[in-house]
């Protein structure tokens, strides 16, 4: 339940009416509410503030500005990061209640024609999805680390970390309004205001909410389906694929328009095993459950097999939802040869030239398919396009950033935007209307995915290129080089504006605005074994690439045994557990604790030194340093071992 109390009675409806020319929406009686899983349950009133997007920047605006949230109701909108971290910083700032709704400036009109005229959400559009802290482990919350099985021990529901401590609940902006309109108090900052038809306030006050919410909290089964093609002639090397199989009501995008293409490849794949085809390793092919919760079927099973897959598994291969236009890829930079082979030999469907050359153009247009991000106008114009890193937010993150597996993520989008997601609205009706309405990308994701297993699974010598890990490796130390220097710099600016009291001669007067807290600017940190050891790594790396015709060479059983070896190479980049998130080892890519599903690399480094904690920063530098260091003598003792003499 959710109502306004104070100072005028509204009680949200929550419902996302059928569309009359969507017939999938008519099937109600299945549909489940619109909510949040892994919310906390409570019955709370309290006043309400409006937090933007309810994001770090948004509760250092609300402090300026002399307002607390402690005790209150917060609304966010959708929008700045992951849902998650919304609940998580009210809590950790006081609120007793969160509230997100879709704004329709970021997920409505203020971007096109809204449901049936055109493809954005309608006001009662509400966005489900999971407030499960992901950042911390992923999976079941009360099993973490091990698998979800019947006998496994359980924490109690009060001693999950990952499940929020205060009750959530996601609204459309049809129900949002009223509150809004509710709040009084100063006018907020014009990068906070929506498209509603309201002036937007910060509040507390006059505006009081009613907030309850009671949640089921019983075990229900979580189904994987998996099937197996054992390799001809290195069985015990698995190459792992999935795409999730669950969906937020009808899911014809998330998941479907992934799943539909797994299992289009995975029939062709068995068309060519009965023409006397015999991958050389072991293909896997999973369609998972319990992703949207919390990435639940994957983690468990993963945790399950835990030894096998430690031991066997040479690579996990990703898909999500998959939409029109162009192609991305994320994942362990190993993987970023075979990943532009691969896109160099797929014809796109609409521009008729490779998505190789198509994801250049993007890159070199925009900086990417989607716009923005760390990808320069530099990179786009060598061989190898770079491909992404990966934190969290689907299946991969148990097989990365828990076992150190190397790991890439495929798909295909960017052209079309909808305001369907995670919603009764998510319909085949609505991709034959608004989506890849020739259905043209659904084959060609299963063609690229295919030719990226099947050249993994036959390759004689397995296909990671591990000087792109050292390439990457680099930039990474040179971000961490110059955050140092970013970090000092704004602090010594901060403190002297503060010092000079310029904060109090260039704010309003009578806006009684705080001035902004003091920064203690981060030490000098030495870098040097970071250089050191990813010089050691690029040699060894090279070291590899030279002696990979000599490899292909030997005999079956070296080869065989040269990779198995390779397998595990990434196993080097784990540790024991990122500060205060044990589950997390990879020392690589990790999502940020403030991030959510968005990566931070060389977490352990990067944000230690984000957050202020330098001598953490110290330390777990070191940790990164022996972790590449033993990945490059691991790496050269297998070029020693299997180098023709």
């Amino acid at each position: 339940m959710l109502e306004l109390v104070s100072p005028t009675k509204f009680v949200a409806k929550m419902d996302e009416p059928p569309l009359p020319e969507d017939p999938y929406t008519r099937e109600k009686s299945t549909q489940i509410p619109g909510y949040n899983v892994y919310t906390a349950d409570g019955d709370v009133t309290a006043p309400l503030v409006y937090v933007n997007q309810g994001m770090p920047a948004d509760y250092e605006v609300l402090e300026r500005n002399g307002i607390s949230v402690s005790g209150a109701i917060v609304i966010s909108r959708y929008g700045g990061g992951w849902r998650g971290l919304k609940p998580k910083l009210a809590a950790e700032h006081g609120a007793v209640g969160c509230i997100i709704y879709s704004d329709p400036a970021d997920d409505g009109y203020g971007q096109d024609e809204i449901l049936p005229k055109g493809p954005m959400r309608p006001p009662e559009g509400i966005q489900r999805g999971s407030v499960s802290d992901t950042t911390l482990y992923a999976g079941d919350p009360l099993t973490p680390g091990i698998g979800s099985v019947p006998g496994a021990k359980r924490l109690k529901i009060s001693e999950a970390g990952t499940i929020m401590k205060i009750p959530v609940l996601p609204i459309g902006y049809g129900d949002a309004k009223p509150f809004l309109a509710a709040l009084a108090g100063p006018a907020v900052p014009a990068e906070w205001r929506g498209g509603l038809p309201i002036t937007y306030h910060f509040g507390p006050g006059p505006a009081k909410v009613h907030l309850k919410i009671v949640s089921d909290w019983g075990q229900k089964p979580v189904l994987d389906v998996i099937a197996t093609m054992k390799g001809s002639e290195e069985p015990d090397e698995w190459i792992v694929r999935g795409n999730h199989y669950d969906g937020w009501v009808n899911g014809a995008d998330d998941p479907i328009s992934g799943q539909s293409a797994l299992l289009e490849e995975a029939r062709a794949l068995g068309e060519l095993y009965k023409q006397g085809w015999r991958p050389k390793r072991t293909l896997i092919y999973t369609a998972w459950d319990g992703e949207e919760p919390g990435l639940i079927g994957s983690t468990e099973w993963a945790e399950t097999h835990r030894d096998d897959l430690l031991k066997h598994a040479a690579i996990y291969i990703n898909s999500d939802e998959n939409g029109r236009g162009f192609f991305g890829a994320g994942g362990s930079h190993e993987l970023e040869q075979l990943v532009n082979d691969v896109a160099k030999e797929i014809t796109d469907p609409e521009t008729k030239v490779s998505v190789w050359k198509r994801q250049q153009a993007a890159m070199l247009v925009r900086g990417g398919r989607r716009g923005g991000g760390a990808l320069h106008e530099e990179a786009a114009t060598q061989e190898n396009l770079p491909i992404e890193a990966i934190g969290s937010g689907s299946d991969f993150a148990a097989f990365l950033d828990h076992f150190g597996i190397s790991s890439v993520n495929l798909g295909y989008g960017g052209e079309d935007r909808g305001g369907t997601y995670h919603s009764a609205y998510d319909t085949p009706w609505f991709t034959d209307h608004f989506g890849d309405k020739e259905e043209v990308y659904g084959p060609i994701m299963a063609q690229t995915a295919g030719i990226f297993v099947m050249r993994f699974a036959d390759a004689d010598v397995l296909p990671y290129d591990f000087t792109a890990m050292a390439r990457t490796l680099k930039q990474y130390d040179r971000e961490l080089k110059d955050l140092v220097k970013t970090l000092q710099k704004t602090a010594e600016t901060r403190n002297r504006n503060l010092q000079m009291g310029l904060y109090a001669l260039t704010d309003d007067p009578h806006k009684k605005l705080q001035p902004p807290p003091s920064l203690v600017p981060p030490p000098d940190m030495d870098f040097s074994g970071l250089d050191q050891a990813i010089a050691a790594l690029d040699k060894a790396s090279l070291d590899f690439n030279h002696a990979r015709a000599a490899m292909e060479m030997l005999s079956p059983e070296k080869r065989k045994s040269l990779n198995e070896q390779l397998t595990t190479v990434d196993r080097k980049l784990l540790g024991d557990g990122l500060p205060r998130r044990p589950w997390v080892k990879n020392l690589i890519y990790a999502p940020g604790v403030y991030a959510g599903y968005g990566v931070k690399t060389i977490p352990g480094v990067r944000e230690a030194l984000e957050e202020g904690r330098f001598p953490e920063a110290s330390e777990q530098l070191v940790i990164v340093n022996k972790a590449i260091n033993n990945e490059a003598a691991y790496l050269a003792q297998i070029v020693s071992e299997f180098s023709a003499k």
